[in-house]
């Protein structure tokens, strides 16, 4: 590893080229995240989140940032975006209590890709939020924000979709939201960002990207026709792929596409969504792209000096994940991490050659020239309708309260919530349902079954009480200091926690769960 130029105190290294200035980084771990285990045979496993933390160690990598464990999301958090009900749901299921539950279960679309699993809310909590809290720290000055345990953008304002129950996406882009007039999210997991699109899919203050495979696979949308509605007319983007895409047909349209919506959407802050499923060899993904060729898109909108938000997904061969997201993580640093792997608590993963990179496979590409050109052409039409950055009127709200600048001898306080939360993303009333959803039957469940690594996508199911689009949020009021006594942390270096500084301010605990009836 290249650490010849180290920084200190929370700032990336200076790197070549146009891109060489330093990033002020912040990263957020739970050390318990990695103890959630979502049941025997299940693809999703949150322990790669606690080897890519290994890894991270291990590289130097802790040493580089600020490192934070979050407060975990309270329900008004959640329910900034989520329905109360769910919520409540979520908090009171367990395995337990479960069959108990069976119309809730049904109706919240629990139970097979997204099982009940010992802690589910705390796990919710703890993923939300860690990327609430990097989103509160990009708005008071940081340049970079990691979470891996977030990127969960299947999930629905009513329901739990693909592994995802809390989209923590959509409430880091209401955090954000609140001091930039327009957010900007970018997707490169290979299945479609429904979640995230769905919610914002009628407003002109988020555009969301998403870059996935399209074509009897889960979720089943993502057409290249899906270009948002009414005042978020062209303010989404779908770019469809097919099995094999490599590095360099990647990049033909990522670079052009984004390169494109920076200059007309011209955002003020970016939510980048890193699922490692798009990696070759995933096990249950279809393309064919290295970890360089992923990172590169991690490189290329840190060059725009934009505050950024890097946040996890899918990636369900968890070797893979563990070294994309630390290579990565050395990307947002400006570092170039060494091929040859440190040992590390998880080693033997990374057998037989223990290196960071692993070859792309020899598979087709799918995807022709002619067939990605066409794609190109496409969206950067749509975009040409953008002649500029929509102007956003803000609506009266309270002054920001002002953040006194840090002791460097000090650790950052995480906090989580800021005060300043007037501002409307939208109008109140309840948003058309898009058309674009009515056709969408038959969906593809995004699971794996049995015990070998096929790429299956078994079994299918209709979204029975899918609502379609409804407001992104119901009432954005003032948001509240975190609790006094919540967990928050700051870790300066490895097994080195230490408590923040008090709150001056303290709030009532979290209420009693609720039970169903």
């Amino acid at each position: 590893m290249d650490l010849s130029s180290a920084g200190s105190g929370g700032n990336s290294l200076p790197s070549v080229g146009a891109d060489g200035q330093k990033r002020r980084v912040c990263y957020f771990y739970d050390p318990e995240v990695g103890n959630y285990y979502y049941g025997q045979g299940h693809p999703m496993k949150p322990h790669r989140i606690r080897m890519t933390h290994s890894l991270l160690a291990r590289y130097g990598l802790l040493n580089q940032m600020q490192v934070y464990r979050p407060n975990p999301a309270r329900d008004r958090d959640l329910c900034r975006f989520h329905a109360d009900d769910y919520i409540n749901f979520l908090r009171s299921v367990t395995p337990e209590t479960q069959q108990d539950q069976i119309r809730l279960l049904k109706r919240f679309n629990v139970g097979e890709d997204c099982p009940v699993f010992d802690g589910l809310y705390s796990f919710c909590q703890t993923y939300a939020g860690a990327s609430v809290g990097g989103a509160v720290k990009l708005n008071h000055g940081h340049d970079i924000a990691i979470n891996w345990s977030g990127g969960l953008h299947h999930a629905k304002k009513c329901e739990a979709s693909g592994f995802c129950y809390v989209n923590d996406i959509v409430l880091a882009i209401l955090e954000l939201l609140k001091h930039h007039e327009r957010v900007l999210y970018v997707d490169i997991d290979i299945h479609h960002g429904d979640g995230v699109e769905e919610a914002f899919y009628t407003t002109d203050r988020v555009m969301t990207v998403s870059f996935h495979k399209f074509g009897d696979y889960f979720p089943g949308t993502g057409d290249i026709r899906d270009i948002g509605h009414s005042k978020g007319k062209y303010y989404s983007l779908n770019v469809p792929l097919d099995d094999g895409i490599d590095d360099e047909s990647y990049q033909s349209l990522f670079k052009p596409i984004m390169g494109k919506v920076m200059e007309v959407f011209r955002p003020g802050a970016v939510v980048l969504q890193c699922g490692a499923d798009s990696l070759s060899g995933d096990r249950l993904g279809c393309f064919n792209l290295s970890i360089r060729g992923h990172a590169e898109c991690v490189k290329y909108m840190r060059s725009f000096n934009v505050p950024l938000l890097l946040l996890g997904g899918g990636g369900y061969t968890i070797r893979n994940v563990a070294r994309c997201w630390c290579y990565e993580t050395g990307v947002a640093l400006g570092l170039e991490l060494e091929d040859k792997m440190p040992f590390n608590d998880y080693y033997e993963y990374f057998g037989p050659d223990y290196t960071l990179h692993v070859a792309p496979s020899n598979m087709e590409n799918k995807n022709t020239r002619n067939q990605l050109d066409d794609i190109r052409s496409k969206l950067l039409d749509n975009l040409s309708k953008l002649r500029h950055a929509p102007s956003v009127q803000f609506q009266e709200r309270v002054p920001d309260t002002e953040v006194p600048e840090p002791d460097e001898d000090q650790v950052d306080p995480d906090e989580r919530h800021d005060p300043d939360s007037d501002m409307e993303v939208d109008d109140h009333k309840a948003v058309e349902e898009s058309t674009r959803r009515s056709n969408i039957l038959g969906i593809r469940v995004k699971r794996e079954f049995g015990e070998n690594e096929t790429k299956a996508q078994d079994g299918s199911r209709v979204t029975s009480e899918h609502k379609g689009l409804e407001p992104i949020v119901e009432d954005i009021g003032p948001s509240k200091q975190a609790p006094a006594d919540a967990n928050a942390m700051a870790i300066d270096e490895p097994g080195n926690v230490k408590d923040e500084p008090e709150s001056s301010t303290k709030l009532p605990d979290q209420p009693a769960m609720y039970h169903k009836s």
